[in-house]
């Protein structure tokens, strides 16, 4: 048995006692579960790589703008279930900002985080047209969007982008789209877990393809722009944030509270319809409500029966947030910068000790460093080697589970204390001395 820095014995029972048929296939969940049971039981710090959860302190701003709301008593009153006109402003002067792209205040929606918008968006995008009835993930993508799905009984279809980017994504989109299917395809840009960032023009081919075949494209702006090898930091100046909204008019997007604000714990965004999608029928939802478009369904029918609105006092912070982002007041992407210093940190260490970095170019082009990166260990599936870096103390996922077709795991920067670069580097030293 290898001397490892975790009980190997604690470490088979603990697992074991979970029932999981196969270790790499655990949820983000489980694993965080089963790390957190092993540190208490063997007294040993683990290195939590498996989490995709802020590890900054929150914008003070809408810390400011919440308890003042607070103070005037929002939390007796039911909020108005489109959102508070502030947010709803705000969050459309910030998309002009960072986006350069004009939408009416009316589509900028506020949601329980990103995870009700893109559950909300599956619902009212499966049921349109009749015979439209799949999602089609852009892969590799944040798995509990596909247990969205299970839990709705809806049907999805996926490709792992790895192999498909630049040009070729156009011939394989066709392969799915031209079935006649889809309703809806969603991908993240910036990517969980690959943080790949998607070009102009494969943007462009996702939304020319997504004007060709009537199919609404679902973009997952939850990092918002934190490609560091951009400066997107200045309101209203280019560069900007990419995204789809330049090439087609068939969109939604989520932009998230929680990574580029630090506001998790609030459970806040805003999902943002295209002034032309927002005022559309569709047959499938006059039949299904009796009439409505797709914004009013969204709104009156679909979030009122998941929630009935979303927090009144966070929705004042995130209107702060916005309106100090615009205003060039609050620096947002300078805090967030952190991740990148960590993951560039964190990536020397493995790669010193064998390890390869599995998404490592953008095309052409070195990948950012930033929230997440993938690593690979020779002759290990990712379900091995997310099993063995257990007996190490160190946490993270497979990349099975987030449609990629690739050996290897997903690591997220954000809980990386400072004195754990020096723990990683000796427990590495001992994994690779187990493992030459």
């Amino acid at each position: 048995m290898k001397n490892t820095p975790v009980n190997h014995q604690i470490v088979k029972e603990v697992i074991d006692k979970y029932g999981l048929p196969d270790f790499g296939k655990a949820t983000i969940r489980e694993v965080v579960a089963i790390s957190t049971e092993l540190e208490k039981e063997t007294n040993t710090e683990f290195i939590h790589m498996e989490m995709g959860v802020p590890g900054l302190k929150p914008a003070q701003v809408g810390i400011d703008a919440e308890i003042e709301a607070l103070h005037n008593g929002v939390a007796s009153i039911y909020p108005n279930i489109n959102g508070i006109p502030e947010v709803k402003q705000e969050a459309a002067r910030f998309i002009k900002a960072f986006i350069n792209i004009d939408v009416s205040p009316e589509g900028c929606v506020p949601v329980t985080g990103s995870m009700q918008g893109t559950y909300a968006s599956f619902l009212v995008s499966g049921q349109c047209t009749p015979g439209k009835d799949t999602i089609l993930f852009i892969d590799p993508g944040f798995p509990v969007q596909k247990q969205q799905l299970a839990v709705i009984g809806g049907k999805y279809e996926s490709f792992d982008v790895y192999e498909y980017r630049g040009e070729k994504l156009q011939a394989e989109l066709e392969k799915f789209l031209s079935k006649g299917n889809i309703a809806a395809m969603i991908y993240s840009n910036p990517n969980n877990p690959a943080w790949f960032c998607l070009t102009e023009q494969e943007l462009q081919i996702i939304g020319e393809m997504a004007n060709t075949y009537d199919v609404i494209v679902i973009e997952d702006l939850a990092y918002f722009a934190m490609d560091f090898r951009k400066d997107l930091a200045t309101p209203f100046k280019a560069p900007f944030q990419a995204s789809v909204a330049r090439y087609t008019d068939n969109y939604i997007l989520q932009i998230s509270g929680s990574k580029a604000f630090s506001y998790a714990g609030q459970r806040i965004g805003v999902t943002v319809i295209s002034d032309k999608l927002y005022h559309r029928s569709y047959p499938g939802l006059t039949k299904r409500y009796g009439g409505g478009t797709f914004g009013s369904v969204y709104i009156h029918r679909v979030l009122y029966a998941l929630s009935s609105g979303t927090s009144h006092s966070a929705q004042h912070a995130l209107a702060a947030m916005f309106k100090a982002a615009s205003d060039g007041t609050f620096d947002f992407i300078s805090e967030v910068k952190e991740y990148g210093r960590r993951a560039q940190r964190l990536k020397k260490i493995f790669t010193d000790y064998g390890f390869t970095i599995v998404y490592d170019h953008d095309l052409d082009e070195p990948i950012a460093d930033g929230f997440y990166f993938t690593i690979a260990y020779p002759g290990m599936s990712g379900g091995q080697l997310m099993e063995e870096l257990i007996y190490y103390g160190i946490s993270a996922i497979s990349l099975s589970t987030t449609g990629s077709n690739q050996q290897g795991l997903r690591a997220c920067t954000s809980f990386i204390k400072e004195h754990q670069y020096d723990l990683l580097e000796e427990r590495l030293r001992i994994f690779r001395q187990n493992n030459s």
